[in-house]
């Protein structure tokens, strides 16, 4: 069956849907062990998509259990990498094989043009679990320098039970960039999708057992974070906890981790990233190009969004007017009409966070120079125009606050060191962008900036091999490249006397 090419055809598809919210736990799809259920709401046109099982602790020990006997029982972490490697690729072959039905799904859930859910978001997963089964076998183990009658080894094993708290934002792939590297390594994994975006999850359960991936080895649980999240960061039998999501609950999740088995905690939390142009910026159009998907893409709903525009005093008046240009062409609309580049804010409370804040900004004196209205509401969709503060200083709410949606605070600066004293006067490090001619200036603001990812003369670039993530209360540890697999291995010194 061919994919679908216009609005009426995915509209076609999601009518014959089958929606499955239950949990995955040892290979069986699940009710919650309560019965008790939640209502997944498409903020595309606000109507009833699934009920999802909600997950509490019970549900939570039950998986923990199984994750935790399969991995003692060596069916997955003891296989060879080479196997182990096989699976992962029949894995992501599968992701894409069903891609129309899990863009679809993503697009109904959390409200994403369906053009980006298939090409970003399923061929991102996608490349993340090839990529990681394809590394598997290629890292190497070490042989310590030493006398000659004594062998050391530092050797890599699998931590064992991971838990996985995944955001909304990008369900499939933050779960992917996880999933990969624990499940390549011998780990088994309990993922816990957000209860904002939660069907991906489900359906991604079914094609990695379809892959090979033993049952057991990767659990599934649709709930709300004081449950189910709450449950897996206080397990005594999970031994390593991955998060991304806001800085307030990674915070947490670290109080949970000290309180129960010290269990590691890698956190990827969020951030209010700067994109600095200067006045000799290469090219005005390209910055501004960069600047309006920054904050306009997935609706803003980015962790890395450049939603601290931070402009010489020599160009601002020109960039903005450029950005606002390209806005235009941002607006929003119907996610399944392939044509549309801004859909829906994942539900009407983030909606509402949105306008809070633009509110904020004009309470506070930002001139607002364009958007901020919530549109198409006849739609029973939840949906914001990209939003352009200008007049902003770095202390106003909107330009300290991770507002999670399309609203663009620009800052007036003069010279390189204010530019990187205002980039760095934030509690977030997570991404950057420097936008100018002269490569010395471009190399010594990229070093003094406080930033996990730096981009000069374009914005979110990267791809799987290099690490993602971020310095302060952006989090810890990295998602992406070889590093990530520090973050699912013990390492392991064995010294041998001869």
């Amino acid at each position: 069956m061919s994919s679908p090419t216009n609005r009426s055809e995915w509209e076609q598809l999601a009518k014959s849907l089958t929606i499955n919210g239950n949990a995955m736990i040892n290979g069986v799809y699940k009710s919650a062990q309560s019965g008790e259920t939640f209502d997944c709401i498409s903020p595309v046109d606000g109507r009833m998509l699934a009920k999802v099982a909600s997950c509490d602790y019970q549900d939570a020990n039950m998986a923990v259990a199984n994750a935790k006997a399969v991995f003692e029982a060596g069916t997955w972490s003891l296989l060879p990498p080479v196997k182990r490697k096989a699976v992962m690729i029949r894995f992501a072959e599968l992701l894409e094989q069903n891609a129309d039905e899990l863009a679809l799904l993503e697009t109904l859930d959390m409200g994403k043009p369906i053009q980006f859910a298939k090409a970003v978001d399923v061929a991102g997963a996608a490349r993340a679990i090839r990529w990681c089964g394809e590394a598997i076998d290629k890292i190497y183990d070490e042989i310590a320098p030493t006398a000659h009658n004594e062998i050391g080894m530092i050797t890599r094993e699998p931590v064992g039970v991971v838990a996985a708290i995944v955001p909304w934002n990008f369900p499939m792939i933050m779960a992917c960039w996880k999933l990969g590297p624990a499940l390549a390594t011998g780990n088994s994994v309990v993922l816990k999708p957000s209860e904002k975006s939660p069907l991906t999850a489900i359906k991604m359960a079914q094609l990695a057992l379809d892959a090979g991936i033993p049952k057991g080895v990767l659990n599934v649980l649709p709930g709300f974070g004081h449950t189910v999240g709450k449950a897996l960061a206080l397990h005594m039998d999970v031994d390593t906890l991955v998060f991304t999501g806001s800085t307030k609950i990674a915070k947490q999740l670290m109080i949970y981790a000290g309180q129960s088995n010290m269990k590691r905690v890698w956190l990827e939390a969020g951030g209010k990233s700067p994109n600095i142009v200067f006045n000799d910026a290469p090219d005005l159009k390209a910055a501004a190009q960069a600047a309006a998907s920054a904050i306009a893409f997935n609706q803003g709903e980015v962790c890395t969004a450049g939603s601290r525009l931070l402009v010489e005093s020599g160009i601002k008046d020109e960039l903005i007017q450029l950005i606002a240009e390209e806005l235009t062409s941002w607006q929003p609309g119907h996610p399944l009409d392939p044509n549309t580049v801004t859909g829906a804010m994942v539900d009407t409370q983030q909606m509402e966070n949105v306008l809070g804040y633009i509110k904020a900004g004009e309470d506070e004196g930002a001139t607002l120079v364009q958007g901020g209205k919530q549109v198409m509401a006849d739609t029973g969709g939840v949906y914001v125009q990209p939003t352009i503060f200008s007049e902003v200083n770095n202390k106003m709410t909107i330009a300290s606050e991770e507002i999670f949606g399309p609203v663009l605070s620009v800052i007036e600066f003069d010279g390189m060191d204010e530019a990187i004293q205002i980039a760095n006067d934030t509690i977030y490090g997570l991404a950057a962008g420097v936008w100018t001619s002269n490569l010395s200036k471009a190399h010594k603001t990229a070093k003094a900036l406080r930033s996990g990812m730096v981009w000069i003369n374009h914005y979110d670039g990267g791809d799987m091999t290099a690490p993602f993530g971020g310095y302060k209360q952006s989090g810890n540890g990295r998602d992406k490249s070889l590093h990530a697999f520090d973050k699912y291995t013990e390492i392991k010194a064995t010294w041998i006397a001869l």
